[in-house]
């Protein structure tokens, strides 16, 4: 199967930010991209899961060429979704620069789940018997950098004034654990129902489409660790979007779905009343 191309448009990107680390080599890439940096935008994308870049001092992580080019590895499609989304908002995005397999930048450390030994059904090697050293270092050089680049985003928007909305973009797999996936596209959330309840209504008046409400996986805390950090614990309003990863695999299929939620999304963020912070004692949603 082929997968789209995962790297950054450079000419629209800030990717330059390393840290000082010693799992990071002069030839590795940045834990980061920033893409349409220069957006003074309200809304600000984000996608955990959009490379499947390992550091060369880890080699393959033991695994084969093409298990790599699996959705074990990365969202396949979600970041050529999240920069053609960008575009046409537009809006800035910051981008994931490591494989999930490194280490999973939508989960808690402590979750078993942020270093998985299986993915899938497939051994992991170099995730086993992993140190609190080890984790400490691929952390500091992976994930605390692009979970700073997006809270610095954020900052910035408050900065100007503004309450800034956070979308986060992923993908799904057709079938897991040989069962069919029917969804063409999830809205997933938990408390916040701003902007996920109406783009759930959206999303279904559109014709021939599969519309999830938290599926195929569910927003509820603490699954969404990005989210839950970033947006509902601030009290920002936010969605997950989860596309179905056969409707990406080509530029076409990524442009249809950048238009169908642009076209989604538009009105809602057009809505200044959304742009509130919402006290985050409020009780759970109902729906979902």
């Amino acid at each position: 199967m082929s997968v789209p191309k995962s790297a950054p448009t450079t000419a629209r990107a800030d990717s330059s930010a390393r840290p000082a680390t010693g799992l990071l080599g002069p030839a590795d890439p940045a834990p980061f991209e920033v893409y349409r940096p220069a957006e003074a935008s309200r809304v600000l994308i984000a996608c955990d899961h959009a490379s499947r870049a390992i550091p060369a001092a880890l080699g393959t992580l033991g695994l084969g060429a093409a298990s790599l080019e699996r959705h074990i590895a990365w969202d396949i499609g979600a970041a050529g979704l999240a920069r053609a989304l960008a575009d046409r908002l537009p809006a800035p995005a910051v981008l994931a620069g490591y494989s999930r397999l490194v280490i999973d930048c939508n989960r808690r450390l402590e979750d078993p789940s942020c270093f998985v030994t299986l993915a899938d059904g497939e051994p992991v090697p170099g995730n086993v018997g992993l140190t609190p050293g080890t984790i400490r270092e691929r952390s500091v050089a992976c994930y605390e950098p692009y979970h700073a680049a997006i809270a610095e985003r954020l900052r910035d928007c408050r900065r100007r004034g503004a309450v800034p909305a956070l979308l986060a973009i992923h993908s799904f797999t057709p079938a897991m654990g040989g069962r069919p996936r029917p969804w063409n596209v999830g809205v997933l959330w938990d408390r916040d129902p701003r902007m996920a309840v109406p783009l759930l209504a959206r999303l279904r008046a559109e014709p021939g489409l599969e519309v999830g409400d938290n599926e195929p996986y569910s927003g509820r805390h603490p699954a969404d660790y990005t989210v839950d950090r970033h947006a509902e614990s601030q009290g920002l309003p936010h969605v997950c979007i989860e596309v179905r990863q056969d409707q990406l695999l080509t530029a076409p299929g990524i442009e249809r779905w950048a238009g169908i939620l642009t076209r989604t999304l538009s009105p809602i963020l057009a809505d200044e009343a959304l742009y509130q912070i919402r006290d985050v004692r409020e009780p759970r949603a109902t729906g979902g």
